[in-house]
């Protein structure tokens, strides 16, 4: 084991889904069923439900890590946090390892998790082996691409928690270095960016290197990167921005010395670990909202509450008692209309979006991660019925072998007065006009009629009438957008 805190092994698994089961048979036949957990990564807030919840606090941790295999099997609720603890010390990582450490395995895989592996990797519900479920009706069953739970297994990811809830998880790992080799790559304009951040997908190099790790981020259309990754076993130095220094500021570079407007690549090096929680620190750039950039501030907050678990709880206070439109309407500033998404679009697209939204909506940086499903339909001739070669993954469809861009932007703009969600919605709309979807982690305007032809309503129905027929838990539809 590489860490007794960290792996417990089946015994201990199994004496935390006993747990599990026995607060299930506590709930009142016909009553809804929910999780008993406090926190959560989600941007919707949730109708307060104060019946008695699913005790999961025994499905934290990573169960075993086998090296050989490069396989894991994980408990559901475990951080990836813990699982990449867990894994590092056998030079191995999940293969897709979200930004945020309090992400957890089984969130990712029931939602929708992403990174800069992904334009290789796909996302995170592909590198599942097998799942083990609770079903709304109190059953464990395990789900594998090839067995009688096969349709459960492909309609699971952006259930949100719909269709069941994940107890144990087994995974593919990829080997991976101690350090990684960086370049931010600056473009002075959002159409150039595109045509490269396209190139580098399909080649996986850039100016003769091989490209690992594959993001970029947008602070106007005029000064915008691409971030290269490169896996590096060579010792030397690396950079720290865990503490004053600030990551995604270090990406910003000015024209080389001596060539006008040409901008060399500025290089960068970090240890493995630091890279995958490299966002973390300061949740990408949303620590600002807080103080937590303003170098006098950051020099007296603790290093400990530099990290996204402690954002969280403001986010919390902030949503209990509304501080931050108290302050707006201090300053005779009206309230604000929370954007906080991940959209993606096909990745010929990009531009498109990105301009309309510059022009639109007033956020930024603004977030770029491309990705691929690395389903390649070699499973094509035993998909259930609930899903096919072009949509393997039914309830967000995105096709396999064709690029996609995420894009994701986090921050807030003054309502539109009587239009609640205002800006949101426009968001939506020009998101569908482009042929691409949005993740459900935030807030959601969708009519019911869209939400069915954007997010596989046919298979969802099916499943929902196979696995909980009595409705026990709310529906995809009533979660996402009606936040039951």
């Amino acid at each position: 084991m590489a860490s007794d805190t960290l792996e417990y092994g089946t015994d201990a698994f199994r004496r935390g889904v006993d747990r599990l089961l026995t607060s299930y048979r506590k709930i009142p036949d016909g009553a809804p069923i929910r999780l008993a957990k406090k926190t959560s990564n989600l941007f919707r807030k949730r109708a307060d439900n104060p019946a008695p919840g699913l005790d999961v606090s025994g499905l934290d941790r990573v169960i075993s890590v086998d090296p050989a295999a490069r396989t894991a099997q994980v408990a559901g609720m475990c951080t990836y946090e813990n699982l990449v603890a867990a894994t590092l010390p056998y030079g191995l990582a999940p293969t897709v390892v979200p930004q945020l450490k309090t992400i957890t395995l089984g969130g990712a895989v029931t939602g929708l998790g992403i990174e800069s592996t992904s334009f290789r990797n796909g996302l995170p519900h592909e590198s599942v082996r097998e799942l083990e479920i609770l079903t709304p009706t109190g059953d464990l069953v395990i789900a594998r691409p090839d067995n009688e739970n096969a349709d459960l297994f492909f309609g699971f990811p952006n259930s949100y928690g719909t269709l069941g809830y994940s107890v144990r998880l087994e995974i593919d790992l990829e080997e991976v270095p101690p350090f990684v080799d960086l370049r931010h790559v600056r473009f002075t304009s959002i159409e150039d960016l595109q045509s490269e951040m396209i190139r580098v997908a399909h080649d996986r190099e850039y100016d003769g290197e091989r490209v690992d790790y594959l993001d970029g981020v947008v602070f106007t259309r005029a000064e915008c990167y691409l971030t290269l990754g490169r896996q590096s076993s060579e010792p030397g130095p690396v950079s720290d921005y865990t503490d004053m220094d600030i990551y995604y500021r270090s990406i910003q570079h000015a024209p080389s010395t001596g060539l006008g407007e040409q901008y060399e690549p500025r290089r960068d090096r970090l240890t493995i670990s630091d890279y995958l929680w490299r966002w973390d620190t300061d949740w990408f750039w949303c620590s600002r909202a807080f103080g937590a950039q303003n170098p006098r501030i950051r020099k007296l907050w603790p290093k400990t509450y530099l990290r996204s678990s402690f954002y969280w709880k403001l986010i919390g206070f902030d949503h209990k008692w509304n501080i931050g439109d108290k302050l707006n309407a201090r300053k005779g500033q009206p309230p604000s209309e929370r954007v906080v998404q991940d959209i993606e679009v096909p990745i010929e697209r990009t531009a498109d979006f990105i301009n309309w939204f510059l022009d639109e909506i007033p956020i930024e940086p603004i977030w770029l991660c491309p990705l691929k499903l690395s389903f390649d339909g070699a499973q094509e001739s035993g998909l259930p019925s609930v899903c096919s070669p072009e949509q393997p993954w039914p309830l967000y469809p995105l096709k396999p072998g064709h690029f996609y861009t995420n894009i994701g932007f986090w921050s807030g703009v003054p309502v539109t007065p009587g239009q609640p969600g205002h800006a949101n919605r426009r968001i939506e709309n020009k998101v569908t006009e482009l042929g691409g979807h949005k993740s459900l982690y935030s807030e959601s305007f969708y009519s019911e009629d869209e939400f069915d032809e954007l997010y596989g309503s046919m298979a969802y129905r099916a499943l929902r009438a196979k696995y909980d027929p009595r409705g026990r838990l709310a529906s995809l539809y009533e979660k996402a957008v009606k936040r039951a």
